[in-house]
């Protein structure tokens, strides 16, 4: 688990928070989100990703480099890093 300040956030809350911010972002269901699929399939540029890891951030209330989407492409390969 993540532990940012006094929370704990499990790999199944950092999936569930990344998976509800794509499908606000891409206007589709939540389900509809597979969270195998590498974020630039989804269409996600430079840009969106910085704003995705920014908002990520703010949510977890720890610095996270912006890179880390490219080291961990898909939703389930981000939540396992940030929550192990």
């Amino acid at each position: 688990m993540l532990e940012t300040g006094s929370v704990m956030h499990s790999v199944s809350d950092v999936r569930q928070w990344l998976a509800v911010y794509l499908a606000e972002l891409l206007e589709i269901e939540e389900d509809e989100v597979d969270t195998s699929v590498p974020f630039d399939r989804y269409g996600l540029d430079s840009s969106a990703a910085v704003g995705m890891t920014g908002d990520l951030e703010d949510w977890l209330g720890c610095e996270i480099d912006p890179t880390v989407i490219y080291d961990y492409p898909t939703v389930d390969a981000l939540a396992s890093y940030l929550g192990s």
